[in-house]
């Protein structure tokens, strides 16, 4: 196994010592061992899993989900009884505590969800659910993370996390096929009435499910209300909304060992410097320095499936690396079009050519950068938040690659050290956008299905080969049948040069904004 050591965070650069998540460990050391951690592709996939897990449950466990945007009405299966709202109810009916910490988001207005939201903790709290609407978070910011926290105290071998780029929202449950969530909500034109949509969440069993709890129970226990804004103060009040955190139990030890893996949590939080967080008063930006140091280490492949992939103080990092490694290579899925219009699109285009141009000029030849479609040519929204690092690190969890989740929102990621692990997530991934997972799940080999990319240099080549198969057939006019793989090449964005200073500004002031102390600004 790789030297943890080398690859991972000590407690000492997570450089927050505030927080209880390493108090567990001896020493500098700041990751769990005795793991085994299960990637679950697409939303289709994960709500399967979450639904037999919560159905699980019985009187005395323990059951706390966070969650960005959330839907009472999204089904977790084909079940029309699998309801978001209703599981969780039954499982309140059987005995289980359950909690919940929703963003409250901003207004509706500005092309959020506040309403929806706030119906989601409604619903739950009529069902004698405790769920705090969370704002606590800078002007302009979110609690983006997304994860859910099962504990047995009768059975702590089957207690198990999801943690992921995954919400309990509409559009999230498709499946490899790429058809849409049934439940899907229209975004932009592109992607039609059910958006497609590819993301990635992972279950994790062992004794890192009770540092996922601390996350957990951190942000319950602040005692700082969890609004500020008074007109909010004032609905909760007509409303008779309890904001008082109803205490939890005290924590039940960890979880025995259940795998082989290593996994390491990393979470961003902001400065707040009015009212912050106990456990981070300076906020904390460990994802941006785990990805620091396991990028610090990459010599053949890193491997990124990400929503935004945004600005140079990300891609400075990757150039740095790519300058002193003249074998290293950098694969990047990211949307084909993003899912705004108008100046916030031009904006999001903006930001990306930035990143994508800087190190194509570092590193020619050695980047590529694709977008997926469905089988039947529709674009495929990349919600995932993925990265594999030379078949050794893998992280998945809610950030994305720009400023914003590195130091402003709330995030949690969980990156494992596993030389198979962190190999077989990049080949099912691979496997998925090269056409090739029928033959995996009707039971072939991961690596004999994938012979052709184990070595990571090949894969590099064999996405360049089935892009370019695809976007020589569309320019042929789509004669004969359609190539394999959905792979395809960003398109040109063309209103750069007409919008460029309003989408800079825009990008620069509310789509990236820096949440660090003042006197730790400038560069990633």
């Amino acid at each position: 196994m790789p030297d943890p050591e080398r690859w991972l965070l000590t407690r000492s650069e997570r450089d927050n010592p505030y927080t209880q998540i390493d108090d567990r460990y001896d020493g500098d050391r700041a990751w769990s061992t005795g793991n085994q951690v299960d990637p679950l592709i697409d939303g289709a996939t994960y709500f399967a899993a979450l639904h037999e897990a919560l159905e699980a449950t019985g009187d005395g466990d323990l059951v706390l989900f966070t969650d960005w945007q959330g839907d009472a009405g999204q089904q977790l299966t084909d079940d029309p009884d699998s309801r978001v709202l209703d599981v969780l109810a039954a499982a309140r009916q059987r005995g289980v505590d359950v909690r919940g910490l929703v963003w409250r988001s901003h207004t509706d207005q500005a092309g959020f969800f506040h309403e929806q939201n706030r119906h989601l903790g409604e619903q739950l709290r009529k069902r004698g659910i405790p769920v705090i609407l969370d704002m606590r978070v800078r002007p302009r910011g979110s609690h983006h993370q997304k994860f859910v926290v099962i504990r047995h105290p009768d059975r702590p071998d089957a207690d198990l996390a999801f943690v992921g780029g995954i919400d309990l929202a509409h559009n999230r449950r498709d499946d490899h096929d790429h058809a849409g969530d049934p439940q899907g909500r229209r975004t932009v034109p592109e992607y039609g009435e059910h958006a497609p949509w590819h993301d990635v969440q992972v279950r994790l069993q062992g004794p890192i499910v009770h540092d996922i709890e601390t996350v957990f129970r951190e942000r319950w226990e602040d005692q700082t209300p969890p609004t500020s804004l008074p007109w909010r103060k004032v609905r909760d009040t007509i409303s008779r909304v309890d904001t008082t955190p109803v205490p939890l139990a005290p924590q039940l030890p960890p979880p025995p060992e259940a795998g082989t893996h290593t996994v390491q949590l990393l979470r961003t939080y902001p400065e707040r410097p009015r009212r912050p967080y106990p456990f981070a008063p300076r906020g904390e930006r460990s994802v941006a320095a785990g990805y620091r140091k396991a990028i610090g280490n990459a010599t053949e492949l890193v491997y990124v499936e990400d929503q935004y992939f945004w600005g140079h103080d990300v891609a400075d990092i990757f150039a740095e690396q790519l300058r002193a490694q003249q074998d290293l290579r950098l694969i990047t899925i990211i949307p084909l079009y993003p899912d705004v219009e108008g100046l916030n699109r031009s904006a999001q285009h903006l930001a990306r050519d930035q990143a994508l141009d800087l190190l194509m000029r570092v590193a020619p030849g050695r980047v590529a950068a694709y977008g997926l479609e469905n089988p039947a040519g529709v674009p495929v929204y990349v919600h995932a938040k993925v990265a594999v690092i030379d078949d050794r690190w893998a992280a998945t969890g809610s950030d994305n690659f720009n400023r914003r989740s590195w130091t402003h929102d709330s995030e949690l990621t969980a990156a494992v050290l596993d030389d198979t692990y962190a190999r077989d997530l990049r080949l099912r991934l691979a496997a998925e956008h090269l056409d090739r997972l029928d033959d995996v799940l009707g039971g072939s080999e991961l690596k004999t299905v994938m012979a052709d990319c184990l070595s990571s240099h090949a894969m590099f080549d064999k996405y360049g080969e089935y892009a370019d198969a695809l976007d020589a057939w569309y320019r042929d006019g789509r004669r004969g049948p359609r190539p394999p793989g959905r792979l395809r090449r960003l398109p040109a964005t063309r209103d750069r040069a007409r919008t460029m200073p309003i989408a800079a500004a825009l990008l620069n002031r509310v789509h990236n904004p820096d949440g660090r102390p003042r006197d730790e600004r400038g560069g990633a």
